[in-house]
Parts: structure tokens; sequence; C-alpha cells
């Protein structure tokens, strides 16, 4: 079993990553794999609309969305990390996970999920809860913790003495490690996936 780590802040060894790397630590003590992928400082371009994916399954960017797509179907388990910026997610990391899921939804589907955000002061709960929206619309189960997942300074070495933030990421790993542990318990007892019904959409305008 193994898990993706996506690194949403422009600073590759930042506060963010040091939340990511310690909720990775106990997802490996835990025999779970853990891959962090940064996603750099180059511009990240928003979803157009185009509708190039539909017949690809890629994006027409041709940036790391396609390299988190050509090996998603690697993970069971999907953390999301973003500084904090103005009370939201960082701008960029926004950008990759809607062409992510716009590209990817359908794979996405079963994985277990988390966020994670890293705030100098406050916003952390509204960041919390974007990210937690893409997870919630593409069948994803959620993992908790003890608190919201976020942690506070304005370095990694602030970050580190935020004991309880650093412990709430740490419950974090074990309840992600956990649940992945119970879903191959099911399989192995051939416990069945969830069977979806199509999609119905519906316009609200006639």
């Amino acid at each position: 079993m193994k898990v993706l780590l996506l690194n949403g802040s422009p600073h590759q060894h930042g506060c963010t990553d040091t939340a990511l790397q310690e909720v990775a630590s106990v997802l490996r003590r835990r025999g779970i794999g853990a891959d962090i992928f940064w996603i750099g400082t180059s511009p990240v371009a928003g979803c157009i609309a185009c509708g190039g994916c539909a017949q690809t399954g890629r994006c027409v960017f041709d940036d790391g969305v396609n390299q988190v797509l050509d090996r998603l179907d690697e993970y069971d388990g999907l953390i999301v990390g973003a500084p904090v910026y103005f009370a939201g997610p960082a701008g960029q990391i926004c950008c990759f996970l809607d062409r992510l899921f716009h590209c990817g939804k359908r794979r996405m589907a079963g994985k277990i999920a988390a966020g994670v955000v890293s705030c100098r002061r406050g916003g952390g709960s509204a960041s919390f809860d974007r990210l937690n929206k893409y997870f919630t619309i593409s069948h994803m189960p959620v993992v908790s913790s003890q608190y919201w997942n976020q942690v506070h300074g304005n370095t990694p070495e602030e970050v580190r003495q935020d004991a309880e933030g650093l412990q709430t990421i740490r419950s974090l790993g074990e309840n992600m490690a956990w649940m992945l542990r119970a879903k191959e318990a099911a399989k192995a007892e051939g416990v069945p996936d969830p069977v979806y019904e199509p999609v119905t959409p519906t316009n609200f305008i006639r």
C-alpha cells in the first residue's frame, strides 16, 4: 500500500513539507509507502474546460498534473498539503487540483484522502474545508484526526514548536494507516467495493 502526498507550497522544504514529512514518517512506520510530490515553482495553469482530457485522460497542459495522473493508480491514498494564502489554500495547488480531479476524478474513488494546511496564524479551517471538498465529491473516504489538520508557524523551525499541531498530524497518519489496513482486510474477506449509480447531472435552469 502506498500514499501520495502533494506538497502545494512554492517552498519545497518549508512549513507545509514539515507537516507532510511528519505524517509520512508515521505511515512508513506502519508499513505504508509514502511518496511526496512537490508541485514546484513554475506557474500552474488553471483548468480551461477544453474537454481534451475526456479523449486522452491527460491534461492538455503537460506539467506535474500529468506526472501525477500517470502514476495515480499506484496509490491507495492521497494527502494534499497547502500553505494558507488570504484564508484559502495557495492558488497554485487549487489550480493543480482542479485539473487533477477534472482529469482523474473517476480514478479517485475509494482512495483514502486527507488535507493538511500550514498557516502563520489564521485561515486554517477555511483552507482545510476547501481541500476536503475535492475528496467529498469524488467518493473518497476522508480521514479524521484529533483536531483540524493544521500546523502553525512562519518557518519550519516554528512549525516544529507547534506540539499540538504536529501531534494532530501524527494522529492523522495513524488513522490513515488504520483505514488503509481495514480496507485491505475487507478486500481479503471478499467485501465488495461500493456500486455507484450512473451520475445524473441536473441543471437548475430549463
